[in-house]
C-alpha cells in the first residue's frame, strides 16, 4: 500500500478549537473530595481560589465540598459545563469520561494515572479512552496529566501547589512534574504565562493541536514545550511551519541520549524516534530546539518582549572592560556579528566620551560612568543604521544606580525599536531594576554569554519567519514499474534487496550506469559485449548484502574473461552461504570513481516523524567520518541544497585541491527524486545508494540496497 493508498489517521483527536477548554464558564471535578491530600481536594482548592467561573463538584459520597453543592454523577448537573477535569480512579475513569460525552461535555482532562504508561493492562484501558473521547468528538487531556491553566480566567485545574503568573507565554510539557519545577522557579523570577497545559500520555491531543490552537491566539506570543515525543512527525512540522510564521516555538527535547531515550519509554510509554530525525524536523518546523531550561526561558522572554531584529549586528555597551571582553567573546561564538559603526557615530561618540573610553565596538564608558554617560552612549549606537540590537552591560558601582539606568535602557528601548538585552551584574541591588526592566519586556541576565544567546536566538526566529516554504517538486516518475519491482521482491518472499532493485532507482529517474543481472554465464558475455569497456560483476542475492566482504565484487573485468568470472562469484557465494538464494551476476558499466567523488545518499523511516532522508561522503568513508546530513521527507530543492552544502566535506564536492567540481545540481536532484520514492512507497523502511558518484558531469548510482515492509506491499 503506498502513500496515495494511505490516508492520514486522526484517530481519537477532535476538530474545532479549543477554546471551551481555556475559557470555561463552568468546569466540574470528577472526584471532587474534601479528605486533605487528596488530588480531588487540591483542584477544587485551585479552582476556588482564582477561577472566575463556577465550580462543580461531583462525587456520589458528598452532599457539598469545600462549601459548593456537590452532585453524584456528571448526568445531575444542571446546565451546560464547558469543562470536566476527572480524578477518579483508574477502573472507573473511562466510564467517568464517557458519561462526561453522554452530557455533553466536550472538554475533558484526566488526571488519574494508570493508563498507557503502567503496562499492557493500561494500554488497553487507554484505548478504550481514546475510543470514547473519539465516539463523543471531545477535546481530551491526558490521561496521566496534571492538567490544565489558564491566567486570564483564574483557571487553575491542576492538583500542582500554585497558580501561574499573568503573561503571553503558553506552554505545554509532557511531565507534569516539570510543570510544578518551572512555575515555582518562573513565579520567582516574575515570569508569566497565558496557557499551561500537561499533556500527560496524549491519548487524544497532543503537542500539533496545542501548536494550531496557540498559533491562533492573539494572546500567546511565544509557544514554549518540554516534550519527550512526537507523536505524529509530518503533522507536527506542517502545523509548526505554519505557526511559525507569526509565533515563535521553543522547545526542549528529552531522550537525545540512547540511556534517555530507554527512560523516556519507561515514563510515558512514548517510543522515542532517533535524536536525528528529531533534530531534522524540529528544524524543518521552524522550531527553535533548546538544550536546558535556562535557555527555554531566556528565548521565551526576550521573543514575547521585544521587536525582531533588522541585522545580526550587535552593539555592547559596557561600564567594566572585562565583562565587555566576555560579551565579545559570546558574539564570536554566535550567528551575530559585531557592528561597525559609522563615522558619524564614533564622531559622535568621541565627542561624548573621556578621552580614557573606548568608543569602537564595544563601547567602554569605563568605570566611573554614570547613568547619563550611558544612556547617551546607548541612544548613539542605538540610532546607528549599522546596529541591529545591543547588550548594556554594567559592573555595580558607587556612580551608578540600578534603578535610574533600568529607566534609561527601557525607554531607549522604546524609542528606537530595537530588541536591548541587559546585563546589570549584581545580586539584590539588581532586583528593582529587573523589575523596571521586565516590564518593559527586556530580560536581565547575570551571565553575557546568555544574553548574547538570547538575542542569537531573535535572529534564528528572524531567519525561521523570514524563509519562504517551498513545496517539494514532483517529478515524472515510472510509478508502475518502481511498484512491480517491489511487488517481485515480495513474491520472491525476500524483504531485503541489493542490485536487483537498480531498477527501482532508475524508474525514479535517479541515473545509474548501464547494466543487466545476467542468470547464466553466456547471459554474462551477451551483457558484457553491449557495454564498451570493462565492466563490474556482482553477486546478487537477497542474503548476501555485503558483497565485498566475500570476494563478491570484480572490478575492471575483460569481455574474454567475463565468463570465467561469472563461475567464480557464484561458487564463492556458494561457499560462503550455502543457502543463499542466488539471483544471477549482475554485469554493469564500469564508473570511474577517481573522476568523481563517492557520496551517499539513503533513508531510514522513522517511527514518528517518516522517511528521514541522509546525504553525506559515501563509500568507506561514510561511518568514519559520519560526515552526514539528515532532512525528513519529503524535501523542497532549498532543503536539499542544504543537505549537500551543510555537510563539512563539503569543499570536496566544490572542487578543493584541483579536483573538478561535482554536478551539486544532480546530486540535489538525486536527493529529491530518492526522497519522493520513499514518500510514494511507505512499504520501504529503509534505502542506501552507496556510492552515488557525483562527477563533473552528473552521478551515477553504482550500488543499493533497500529493506522493505512486505505486509505495506
Amino acid at each position: 500500500m503506498d502513500s496515495e493508498e494511505t490516508q492520514a489517521s486522526d484517530a481519537g483527536r477532535a476538530t474545532g478549537g479549543l477554546s471551551g477548554l481555556f475559557d470555561p464558564d463552568r468546569v466540574a471535578v470528577v472526584g471532587a473530595t474534601e479528605s486533605e491530600g487528596s488530588i480531588g481536594r487540591a483542584i477544587v482548592d485551585n479552582l476556588v481560589a482564582d477561577f472566575a467561573g463556577e465550580t462543580v463538584p461531583v462525587n456520589p459520597n458528598y452532599d457539598d465540598v469545600l462549601g459548593l453543592d456537590c452532585y453524584p454523577d456528571i448526568e445531575s448537573v444542571p446546565g451546560e459545563l464547558n469543562l470536566a477535569v476527572v480524578v477518579v480512579p483508574p477502573s472507573i475513569a473511562v466510564e467517568a469520561v464517557e458519561q462526561c460525552g453522554e452530557a455533553g461535555v466536550r472538554n475533558v482532562v484526566v488526571i488519574t494515572a494508570g493508563f498507557g504508561e503502567t503496562g499492557s493492562e493500561g494500554a488497553s484501558r487507554e484505548r478504550e479512552l481514546t475510543a470514547v473521547a473519539e465516539e463523543y468528538d471531545l477535546n481530551l487531556v491526558g490521561p496521566n496529566s496534571l492538567g490544565v491553566m489558564s491566567t486570564p480566567v483564574g483557571l487553575n485545574a491542576t492538583f500542582g501547589p500554585e497558580n501561574a503568573l499573568s503573561g503571553s507565554i503558553s506552554f505545554m510539557s509532557q511531565s507534569g512534574a516539570f510543570i510544578t519545577a518551572v512555575l515555582d522557579w518562573a513565579n520567582d523570577q516574575g515570569i508569566g504565562f497565558k496557557d499551561v497545559v500537561s499533556l500527560g500520555n496524549k491519548a487524544v491531543l497532543d503537542e500539533t493541536d496545542f501548536v494550531e490552537a496557540w498559533a491562533e491566539d492573539p494572546d500567546t506570543d511565544v509557544i514554549l514545550g518540554y516534550l519527550e515525543g512526537v507523536e505524529n512527525g509530518a503533522e507536527f512540522i506542517d502545523a509548526a511551519r505554519e505557526a511559525t510564521e507569526d509565533t515563535p516555538i521553543v522547545m526542549v527535547k528529552s531522550g537525545r541520549t540512547e540511556a534517555g531515550a530507554q527512560a523516556v519509554s519507561s515514563h510515558t510509554g512514548t517510543l522515542a524516534g532517533s535524536e536525528q530525525a528529531y533534530e531534522a524536523g524540529l528544524e524543518q518546523a521552524g522550531v527553535l530546539r533548546v538544550e536546558n531550561v535556562q535557555e527555554l526561558f531566556d528565548f521565551a522572554q526576550i521573543l514575547s518582549g521585544q521587536p525582531l531584529p533588522d541585522s545580526d549586528d550587535v552593539a555592547i555597551v559596557t561600564n567594566a572592560g572585562g565583562p565587555g571582553v566576555m560579551t565579545t567573546d559570546a558574539v564570536g561564538d554566535s550567528a551575530l556579528s559585531l557592528a561597525s559603526f559609522s563615522e558619524e557615530t564614533l564622531d559622535a561618540l568621541s565627542g561624548a566620551m573621556p578621552d580614557e573610553a573606548n568608543i569602537y565596538n564595544p563601547i567602554d564608558a569605563i568605570g566611573d560612568a554614570d547613568v547619563d554617560r550611558f544612556a547617551e552612549a546607548l541612544d548613539l549606537a542605538l540610532a546607528d543604521d549599522n546596529v541591529g540590537s545591543a547588550v548594556v552591560l554594567s559592573a555595580p558601582t558607587a556612580v551608578i544606580d540600578f534603578d535610574d539606568l533600568a529607566e534609561v535602557i527601557t525607554d531607549l528601548q522604546a524609542e528606537h525599536g530595537k530588541p536591548i538585552a541587559s546585563v546589570l551584574m549584581g545580586g539584590e541591588r539588581t532586583d528593582s531594576a529587573r523589575e523596571i526592566l521586565r516590564e518593559g519586556g527586556i530580560p536581565n541576565y547575570f551571565d553575557p554569554a546568555r544574553a548574547v544567546g538570547s538575542l542569537d536566538a531573535m535572529v534564528r526566529y528572524r531567519n525561521v519567519r523570514d524563509r519562504e516554504y517551498e513545496a517539494p517538486e514532483r517529478f515524472d516518475v515510472d510509478r508502475e514499474r518502481a511498484r512491480e519491482i517491489l511487488e517481485r521482491a515480495d513474491e520472491r518472499g525476500d524483504n531485503r534487496l541489493g542490485v536487483e532493485a537498480m531498477d527501482l532507482l532508475d524508474a525514479y529517474g535517479i541515473p545509474t550506469p548501464d547494466g543487466t543481472i545476467a542468470e547464466t554465464p553466456e547471459d554474462a558475455v551477451e551483457a558484457a559485449q553491449g557495454i564498451d569497456g570493462e565492466v563490474v560483476m556482482k553477486i546478487v542475492s537477497p542474503d548476501i548484502l555485503h558483497k565485498s566482504d566475500i570476494g563478491g565484487v570484480r572490478v575492471g573485468v575483460p569481455n574474454e574473461d567475463v565468463y570465467d568470472a561469472f563461475e567464480d562469484l557464484v561458487t564463492r557465494a556458494r561457499n560462503y552461504q550455502p543457502d543463499a538464494e542466488i539471483l544471477g551476476v549482475q554485469v554493469q558499466e564500469m564508473v570511474d570513481l577517481d573522476a568523481g567523488t563517492e557520496t551517499i545518499i539513503g533513508m531510514n523511516r522513522d517511527p514518528q516523524f517518516g522517511p528521514l532522508l541522509l546525504f553525506g561522503l559515501g563509500g568507506i568513508f561514510v561511518e568514519i567520518l559520519e560526515d552526514t546530513e539528515t532532512r525528513v521527507a519529503p524535501v523542497s530543492e532549498r532543503e536539499a541544497t542544504e543537505m549537500v552544502d551543510g555537510i563539512r566535506s563539503a569543499p570536496l564536492l566544490r572542487g578543493a585541491r584541483g579536483r573538478d567540481p561535482a554536478d551539486r545540481e544532480a546530486i540535489v536532484e538525486s536527493l529529491q527524486r530518492l526522497s519522493q520514492l520513499v514518500t510514494d512507497f511507505p512499504a520501504i523502511l529503509e534505502l542506501d545508494v552507496n556510492p552515488l558518484v557525483a562527477g563533473p558531469d552528473g552521478v551515477d548510482a553504482v550500488d543499493v540496497r533497500l529493506t522493505v515492509d512486505r505486509e505495506e506491499l
